[in-house]
């Protein structure tokens, strides 16, 4: 399968990877690009991330059999709005997005009769830095990628949308746009909120910036993830957020029985609770295949 025309509905990490990717396959002839930021189109002009640069998303979209929308989760409806008219009834649309109810209700929204078009799409895969200075055709390889379909989605876009991914290195899974959120409220939105957390806790003590420079690699490791984008993470917490205050309680009820140890000085309770995520994450391994669905794989 090839594309004849990629747009690129923001050309930043995510994007732009995909753009060096599908080239790097051999399965599109010409990409065109559009951020907001006419810095960002001159970059990926530049790093020949794509072809030409447009001055509107309806500019890229027109004339487009494949259409990839890597913006802000925010950002999504406006997108969806300004591509409609132009939008070829027999493309391929997907996103980027790490939320999927709130995207695919704004495509509902907004898309109209080219709804079909559109196959929602969250690759498992990113960096905490951002930027078309970041991206690397590498970025989704033997990762996966999560498709939630829509009930309007044709078999044979769904199935071109996994011949894409898989084309680029990824393993393709499929689940519903609520499993989606749910599970990635647990295993990603989360834990950025927790690193956020911790670090701005540690920073509002008086000490602590001396506390940071006696950090090690632990702290390293564990606040990584604090670095990512702002506004994108505003954006996934603000989108997914009765999710995120679910796991927000269950975190929190965990979090009251390691107190509760060190209260009554419970050392046998402590240890137990220790040892029980200890078990969990030795056994875990980072793998393609090994997210919640492994059922759903292809």
């Amino acid at each position: 399968m090839k594309f004849q025309r990629l747009a690129l509905i923001g050309c930043g990490l995510m994007g732009g990877s995909f753009a060096l990717a599908l080239r790097q396959a051999g399965w599109v002839q010409h990409i065109v690009g559009f951020s907001a930021s006419q810095a960002t189109r001159e970059r990926a002009l530049q790093r020949k991330v794509i072809d030409q640069a447009c001055n509107s998303v309806a500019q890229a979209v027109e004339g487009a059999d494949l259409v990839l929308l890597a913006v802000p989760v925010g950002a999504m409806h406006d997108s969806f709005l300004a591509m409609r008219d132009v939008l070829s009834p027999s493309a391929l649309l997907m996103d980027v997005g790490s939320t999927k109810c709130d995207v695919i209700a704004a495509a509902q929204a907004t898309l109209g009769d080219r709804l079909a078009c559109f196959v929602p799409a969250h690759p498992i895969a990113g960096k905490e830095v951002a930027g078309i200075e970041h991206a690397e055709s590498s970025l989704y390889q033997d990762r996966r990628t999560i498709l939630t379909p829509l009930p309007q989605t044709g078999i044979h876009r769904l199935q071109a949308a996994h011949e894409v991914w898989r084309a680029i290195g990824s393993h393709v899974s499929t689940l519903s746009p609520q499993a989606h959120d749910a599970t990635f409220a647990a295993v990603s939105h989360l834990p950025h909120m927790l690193a956020f957390a911790a670090v701005n806790a540690l920073m509002q003590q008086p000490d602590g910036a001396a506390f940071l420079d006696m950090a090690g690699p632990g702290f390293r490791d564990f606040s990584r993830i604090a670095a990512s984008d702002a506004s994108v993470w505003r954006d996934i917490l603000s989108a997914n957020h009765v999710q995120v205050l679910t796991q927000v309680s269950h975190f929190r009820q965990a979090l009251d029985q390691f107190e509760n140890a060190l209260k009554t000085g419970d050392a046998q309770a402590l240890q137990t609770l220790i040892q029980q995520a200890s078990d969990v994450r030795s056994t875990w391994t980072l793998q393609a295949g090994n997210a919640c669905n492994k059922a759903a794989e292809t």
